[in-house]
C-alpha cells in the first residue's frame, strides 16, 4: 500500500531569473521504474501549478532523465508576477505505478535599465521655438526604473546651448537668431540608474524664423486670354513674389486671390493660377461680359507685410456645344393604311446651338437611320420635316408585330467642332433624336369562332363551379383585339337565371347551378365574342349524362308497427308493404334488406330485390323464454338500394344510391289472448287523452266531431227502430266483441281493480289484429290501443286499454272497454299519480 517513489530529485527548490527566454533549463531530475514495469506509460507532466500558469514545461534530456524548462509564454516578471511556483509533476510506468511530486521554483530579481515614457519612448520629438525667445524651458521628458530608483538625466553634445535638469526639464540658454545660428538642433538625452544601466533617446529642436520684411511682386502683366470650357488644373498665368526675409532659404511667401470667384485658384506656396471651375463662355453673366478681373494678395507669414496685383482674364467662345433639342424624343400616332406624303414632325423648331459666336450655333440634320426607316424621310438637312414616304398595313406578313417604328435623326453642327475629350462638361459631340412613330391599328376584321356550333358532354353529377369545355374566336387584326366572351341568351330555365357562365377573356365556360338529366337532357344558349366594335355568336349545346344520382323513394318511410309475440313465422307482419320509385333506375334493380337494429335476424323482406313493393316478413320466432330475446322494441333501419339506370344511352358512371325506411315494432306479449287457468286479478287501466291547453284547436275538433258523431248515431237509431218495427221484435242484442273471440272457459274469480288515468295519449301507429283482421290504433310509448273505424284517420282519440294482469305468467291480457267509475276525487289523484310512473314489463 505504499506509493512506489518513481520521481528522482523531487521534492526540490530551484530559482530562475526573471525575463529569462524560452528554453531556460530550471531543474533536472530523473525517472525510476517499478520491477515489474518495462518502461513509462504516462512521460513526467505538469498537472498542476500553485498559483496557475503556463511558463514552464518538461523537456526529456535522453532516457529516463528530463528537465523542467521556461515556456516563455508569459515571459516572468519579478515586479509584476507572483515570486514562487509550485509545480505537481506527475509520471506512471507501465506497471501502474504512479508518483507525484513538488518542484518549487523561486523568482528571482534582476536589474533592468530604466525606460522613457510618454512620446519620447515611441518617437523622435521635434520641438519648435521661435528666434528671440528668451531663455527658459521648453520640453519635459519623463522616465521610469522598473527597481523604483533614483534617475540620472544627461545630455549631447554639451556645446548645444540646452540643459537638462534632475526632473528631466529640458531649458534654452540663450536668445536664438535664425539668420546666425543654426535652424535645427539634435539633442541626445540619456538615463542612468545607479548600476549604470541607461536608455537614450533623441529630440529634435527647430528655429523658427519670423519674417520682418514685405515682401513685392516680380510679374508685371495684368491681362491674361484663355478659351471656355478649360479644364480643371489648367494654368492660366505664374504670378512671383519675393521676400529680402527669404534670401539664400526656399521662400515663405502665401499668395491668395481676394476676390471670390469660383472658377480659379492661385497655389499659396508657389503663385501658379489654374482653372478650378467650369468657365462657360455660353452662360450668362460671360455671355454679356466675357472678361474676369482677380486681385492677388502676396503675403509673408503672419506679419503685417503685403501687395497686392489686379490681373484680367477675358474668355473666348469656342464652338463647343452641339445642337441641342428639347425634347430630344418624339413620339408620333398614325392609323395604318394612312397614304404616302403625310407630314409628321418638324424638328428644326425643337433644336438650337446656344454658342455665342454665329459661326459656331449652325446645324444640319444628317439622315435618318433605324428598321423601317424605307417608309420615312426628311425634306432636306436644313428643313428636318418628317414625311411618310410608304403605306404600312400591320395585316401584312411584312410588318408583322411591329407596332412602334424607332428612327434615329443625327443633329451636327456645320462648322468644325472643337471638341476634346478632356472636357468633362460637354455633354456629346453631336445630338441624337429619337422619333417613335406608332402605327395605331384600325379594327377592319370581326371576331371568328373557331367553331360555330360547339358541344359538350357534361355528367348530371358535376360539381358546380367546373369548367365544362371553352369555346375560342380570334381576329385577323394586328395586333390582335382583345376578345370579350358573353352569353347573351339561353343560359338559364324557369329555376335558375344563369345555369352557365363564361370565362370574359378566356372563354370557359363553367356551370353555375347543378344540372338534372331527368328534369333538362340537353341545353343549349349563344355565346358572344366581340373585340369592343365588331361581335360575333355562335352556338353551345351542353348534352347531360345521366347518372345514378337518385335514390328510390319509399313510402312510407317511417312507420309503427305491433305484433304479438307468438305470431307465426313466414307471416306478413299486419300486413305492412313498402313501395319505391326511382327517378333514374329500373325497379327490377331494387335490392332490400336490414341495415340496422334486427337482432337475432327476426325481420326480412320478401321480395328482397327485383320488385318496386316488398313486405315485411316474419323470419323467426321470438324466443324471450330462454333469454336469447331481450328486446321487444325493434327500430329496424332498412336500406333499399338501385345500380343501373333507365336511361341506355350516355351513362357516365355506374353508381349505387341508397333509400331509407326507419320501422318501429313492438312486441307485444301475447296482447289478444287471455288465460283464465290461473287464478288472479286483472288491473284495468283507462286511459283517458288530455291536450294542452296551448292546442286549443284540438277541443274544439273534438267537441265538433262529437256533435257531428251523436247526430249521425241518432239518425241510424231511428233507421234502424223503424226498420225493425216493419221485420218483427227486435232480436237480442249480442255481446260486445273484444279484440281477440277467444274460446270460453270458467273463469276464476279474480279481484278487478279499476284505475283512471289521464295521460297525453297520440295514437301515432296502426296494426292488424291477426285474428279478427280489424285494424287497431296504438301509442308507441305507452302501448295504449284502440279499434280503429274503417273511415277515420290516424288521430289523437279517448282510448281504452286492458293491461296483463300482474299475477299472470304468460303475460297474456284481455282488452276490455270499461265505463268510466264514480271515484272520490282522492282516488282520481292516486290514479293521476299512478300514469305517470313507468309502465312494468310483461312478465315471462
Amino acid at each position: 500500500g505504499k506509493r512506489t517513489q518513481l520521481l528522482k530529485g523531487l521534492p526540490a527548490t530551484s530559482t530562475v531569473e526573471e525575463n529569462s527566454a524560452a528554453g531556460v533549463s530550471v531543474y533536472d531530475f530523473n525517472v525510476t521504474v517499478s520491477p515489474l514495469a518495462s518502461g513509462v506509460a504516462v512521460l513526467p507532466i505538469i498537472v498542476n501549478s500553485d498559483p496557475l500558469t503556463e511558463a514552464f514545461g518538461i523537456e526529456p534530456k535522453g532516457g529516463l532523465e528530463f528537465r523542467v524548462i521556461t515556456t516563455g509564454n508569459p515571459v516572468l516578471d519579478y515586479e509584476t508576477m507572483p515570486k514562487s511556483f509550485d509545480l505537481q509533476i506527475f509520471v506512471e510506468d507501465t506497471a501502474g505505478k504512479t508518483d507525484l511530486n513538488i518542484l518549487t521554483i523561486q523568482v528571482k530579481d534582476k536589474n533592468e535599465r530604466p525606460v522613457f515614457r510618454g512620446n519620447v519612448a515611441i518617437q523622435t520629438v521635434t520641438i519648435y521655438v521661435l528666434e528671440g525667445t528668451p531663455p527658459g524651458r521648453i520640453y519635459q521628458v519623463d522616465a521610469a526604473d522598473p527597481e523604483n530608483t533614483k534617475l540620472k538625466y544627461s545630455l549631447l553634445p554639451e556645446t548645444a546651448p540646452f540643459s537638462i535638469m534632475k526632473s528631466g526639464a529640458i531649458f534654452s540658454t540663450k536668445e536664438f537668431d535664425y539668420e546666425k545660428d543654426p535652424h535645427c538642433y539634435f539633442l541626445n538625452i540619456t538615463v542612468t540608474d545607479p548600476d549604470g544601466l541607461n536608455s537614450t533617446e533623441t529630440v529634435n529642436i527647430n528655429i523658427i524664423n519670423i519674417n520682418d520684411e514685405r515682401p513685392y511682386f516680380v510679374t508685371k502683366q495684368r491681362i491674361y486670354r484663355i478659351p471656355e470650357e478649360q479644364s480643371p488644373g489648367t494654368i492660366v498665368a505664374n504670378i512671383t513674389a519675393k521676400d529680402p526675409d527669404d534670401e539664400g532659404s526656399p521662400s515663405r511667401l502665401f499668395y491668395s486671390i481676394q476676390s471670390s470667384d469660383r472658377r480659379f485658384s492661385i497655389n499659396p506656396a508657389t503663385g501658379v493660377l489654374q482653372v478650378t471651375g467650369r468657365i462657360d463662355r455660353d452662360a450668362l453673366p460671360l455671355r454679356l461680359h466675357p472678361n474676369i478681373s482677380l486681385t492677388v494678395r502676396v503675403e509673408d507669414g503672419l506679419s503685417s507685410g503685403h501687395d497686392t496685383h489686379q490681373i484680367t482674364i477675358i474668355i473666348d467662345d469656342v464652338n463647343d456645344n452641339p445642337p441641342e433639342c428639347n425634347p430630344s424624343d418624339f413620339r408620333k400616332e398614325v392609323n395604318e393604311n394612312t397614304a404616302p406624303g403625310m407630314f409628321l414632325v418638324d424638328l428644326r423648331n425643337c433644336c438650337e446651338d446656344i454658342d455665342v459666336d454665329p459661326s459656331n450655333n449652325q446645324f444640319s440634320f444628317t439622315g435618318i437611320s433605324g428598321f423601317g426607316s424605307n417608309n420615312f424621310a426628311l425634306e432636306s438637312t436644313v428643313s428636318g420635316r418628317l414625311v411618310m414616304t410608304g403605306t404600312i398595313d400591320l395585316e401584312n406578313p411584312a410588318n408583322t408585330e411591329i407596332e412602334v417604328y424607332t428612327l434615329t435623326v443625327r443633329v451636327q453642327d456645320t462648322t468644325h467642332p472643337n471638341y476634346s475629350s478632356k472636357y468633362p462638361f460637354y455633354i456629346s459631340f453631336d445630338n441624337i433624336l429619337y422619333i417613335y412613330i406608332r402605327i395605331k391599328p384600325v379594327n377592319e376584321f370581326s371576331p371568328v369562332f373557331h367553331n360555330l356550333s360547339c358541344v359538350f358532354s357534361v355528367s348530371e353529377i358535376t360539381k358546380v363551379g367546373s369548367t365544362i369545355g371553352r369555346v375560342h374566336a380570334t381576329d385577323k387584326d394586328w395586333p390582335p383585339n382583345v376578345i370579350t366572351y358573353s352569353i347573351v341568351a339561353g343560359a338559364g330555365n324557369r329555376d335558375y337565371t344563369n345555369i352557365f357562365w363564361i370565362s370574359p377573356t378566356k372563354g370557359d365556360v363553367r356551370i353555375l347551378a347543378r344540372l338534372d338529366y331527368e328534369t333538362t337532357q340537353k341545353h343549349i344558349f349563344i355565346v358572344q365574342a366581340s373585340d369592343q366594335e365588331k361581335s360575333t355568336t355562335a352556338s353551345v349545346t351542353v348534352n347531360v349524362l345521366e347518372v345514378n344520382d337518385e335514390e328510390p323513394v319509399c313510402s312510407p318511410n317511417f312507420f309503427s308497427l305491433q305484433i304479438p309475440v307468438d305470431l307465426a313465422v313466414g307471416t306478413n307482419i299486419n300486413g305492412f308493404r313498402i313501395e319505391c320509385q326511382d327517378r333514374d333506375s329500373d325497379p327490377r334493380s331494387f335490392r332490400y334488406f336490414i341495415n340496422e337494429g334486427n337482432e337475432n335476424s327476426h325481420f326480412i323482406f320478401s321480395p328482397s330485390a327485383g320488385s318496386n313493393t316488398s313486405r315485411l316478413i316474419l323470419a323467426s320466432r321470438f324466443d324471450y323464454e330462454s333469454g336469447l330475446d331481450t328486446n321487444w322494441i325493434y327500430s329496424l333501419r332498412v336500406h333499399i338500394t338501385d345500380d343501373n339506370l333507365v336511361s341506355a344511352q350516355d351513362k357516365t358512371t355506374h353508381l349505387i344510391k341508397t333509400g331509407t325506411v326507419t320501422l318501429s315494432i313492438r312486441v307485444i306479449p301475447n296482447p289478444t289472448t287471455v288465460t283464465t287457468t290461473t287464478p288472479g286479478f286483472t288491473v284495468v287501466t283507462k286511459r283517458e287523452n288530455l291536450y294542452s291547453p296551448s292546442a286549443w284547436y284540438v277541443p274544439f275538433v273534438l267537441t265538433a266531431g262529437a256533435l257531428l258523431l251523436l247526430g249521425l248515431l241518432v239518425h241510424l237509431g231511428l233507421l234502424l227502430l223503424a226498420r225493425l218495427r216493419t221485420r218483427g221484435p227486435p232480436a237480442r242484442r249480442a255481446p260486445r266483441t273484444a279484440l281477440i273471440n277467444a274460446p270460453e272457459k270458467k273463469k276464476a274469480k279474480k279481484e278487478v281493480v279499476m284505475t283512471m288515468t289521464k295521460i297525453n295519449t297520440v295514437f301515432d301507429g296502426e296494426a292488424r289484429d291477426p285474428v279478427t283482421g280489424r285494424m287497431y290504433e296504438f301509442n308507441t310509448r305507452s302501448g295504449a290501443r284502440r279499434w280503429k273505424k274503417s273511415n277515420e284517420p290516424l288521430q289523437p282519440v279517448l282510448a281504452m286499454q286492458v293491461m296483463p294482469s300482474a299475477t299472470e305468467n304468460s303475460g297474456q291480457g284481455v282488452d276490455r272497454a270499461e265505463a268510466p267509475s264514480k271515484k272520490e276525487p282522492s282516488e282520481k289523484k292516486k290514479e293521476l299519480a299512478d300514469a305517470t310512473k313507468p309502465a312494468a314489463k310483461p312478465q315471462q
